[in-house]
């Protein structure tokens, strides 16, 4: 096998192991330590940390360490995340989400910087266009990596549904779920009992061990860069100082498409955080169980990898207007429904629909906005996708920060008022766009494509 070739499928497989934990712990958060808000104030702290981390960490620890060493690192934050759901209070799970944020930006940016220097080093052995290669070590890894939102989920419900503590759930207590939940811990185990510590410890336990795994393949298994593509590293890690980063962060909001751009983006985050957040307490497990809201995520998951591809493909003959109004009714309609739905046991595949529908929404906002973003500002990429991870954590940080002090239907209310400025904002974009180049049609312009600096993913 081509050497480069085996680094990308070390990467891609280190990272699928590493999130098969993280995905699964992330989706569990808001029912598994529900006391106080406890789950979701660490999801709100941890995206904190990470805009903190993505502003200055990453070129600083890839310049010391390499890309290698940088990534091994940033997995063991994830690891530490693991540790300390393992006696969840306040003193063990904020610090290790403040640890996992900050190991995340690092994480990402030597991912990207390592998969750029071995598609640029291929590219020049084969005699091939570095662009194409690059685009081609990045599609096998989102191929491998995108699949642990199934195996994670999978992994928690698989052991959740050995517990022999199921109850039959009162009507009572089915009146306490849904957008008019009762604000109670009673919505969170009314579906079973609480998993006995056994369980939850073999699930830690298995997801610690994943991460390990990722570390050690990634420890032993990956090349560290040669020292003939030490220019390239040094070329590609050429990255302004942290004040220099952050004022260009914030003047380019100069930039009224910009501004205009930041209820879009914060919105993605929102959504994201209603569905891990919310939907997965107060609608899936209260009525049905903690051991279902793996198989529901796994619908999520499924959905939005085939539709990001899907969606990817067709929008060069849609044109992106279209996807974001298909996006836009998709999610108006789910949120409406939600807030007119009262959840039963019985009505089991309505539980599916949902997610299956926000998969297929979030697939637009997540391509569609990445899109838009480098066709926009072409010129300013970096400042541009640095104001992109920042808006979008914040809405994160917003969207787990209220989680557990408003009922349901009052976020779902925000949520839909969010949706609403969105896209006016954004109309208000495609016309200056529309007006600034009359004879060209903003969905025919061509994005310069390069190597992706960091994604948008934890």
């Amino acid at each position: 096998m081509e050497r480069n070739l085996k680094n990308v499928l070390v990467i891609s497989f280190g990272f699928l192991l590493l999130f098969t934990a993280y995905g699964g712990l992330q989706s569990l958060q808001s029912s598994l330590h529900s006391e106080e808000g406890l789950g979701v104030a660490s999801l709100s702290v941890l995206y904190a940390a990470l805009i903190v981390s993505s502003m200055f960490l990453p070129p600083i620890l890839i310049k010391k360490l390499g890309c290698k060493w940088t990534i091994a690192g940033s997995m063991c934050c994830y690891i530490a995340f693991s540790l300390g759901n393992f006696y969840a209070s306040w003193y063990t799970l904020i610090p290790t989400s403040v640890i996992l944020g900050l190991g995340g930006a690092p994480l990402w940016s030597a991912k990207c910087t390592y998969l750029t220097i071995a598609g640029n080093s291929y590219a020049e052995k084969a005699g091939k266009n570095g662009k194409d290669i690059i685009n081609q070590y990045f599609g096998v890894f989102f191929l491998i990596f995108q699949s642990s939102g199934i195996w994670g989920n999978l992994i928690s419900s698989l052991i959740f549904s050995q517990a022999s503590n199921k109850e039959e759930i009162s009507e009572e207590n089915l009146a306490c779920c849904g957008a008019y939940d009762c604000m109670t811990d009673a919505t969170n185990t009314t579906g079973s009992t609480e998993p006995s510590n056994s369980l939850i410890y073999t699930l830690l336990g298995t997801y610690t061990a994943s991460g390990v795994l990722a570390v050690l393949l990634i420890a032993i298994f990956l090349d560290q860069i040669k020292p003939d593509q030490a220019e390239t590293e040094k070329e590609i890690l050429k990255t302004p100082s942290f004040w220099s980063t952050f004022l260009a962060t914030f003047q380019h909001l100069k930039d009224k498409r910009q501004c205009l751009l930041i209820p879009l983006t914060m919105y993605s985050g929102f959504e994201q955080g209603f569905l891990s957040g919310d939907y997965t307490k107060t609608y899936v497990t209260c009525a049905l169980g903690i051991h279902y809201v793996g198989y529901v995520m796994i619908c999520f998951s499924a959905v939005n990898s085939l539709c990001s591809l899907l969606f990817g493909k067709i929008s060069q003959f849609t044109g992106r207007k279209f996807l974001f109004a298909l996006a836009t009714v998709t999610n108006t309609a789910c949120i409406i429904a939600l807030l007119l739905w009262k959840p039963h046991p019985k009505q089991l595949a309505v539980f599916f629909v949902f997610p299956a529908l926000w998969g297929l929404s979030d697939a637009i906002w997540q391509t569609q906005t990445n899109g838009l973003y480098g066709i926009l500002f072409e010129k300013h990429k970096e400042a541009a996708f640095a104001n992109y991870r920042l808006w979008e954590s914040c809405g994160f940080v917003i969207a787990f920060g209220y989680s557990t002090k408003l009922q349901v239907y009052i976020k779902l209310y925000i949520l839909l008022s969010v949706l609403v400025l969105s896209m006016v904002t954004y109309g208000v974009v495609e016309y200056l766009e529309a007006k600034s180049s009359p004879g060209t049609p903003t969905t025919t312009k061509k994005e310069n494509v390069g190597p992706v600096t960091q994604e948008t993913y934890m």
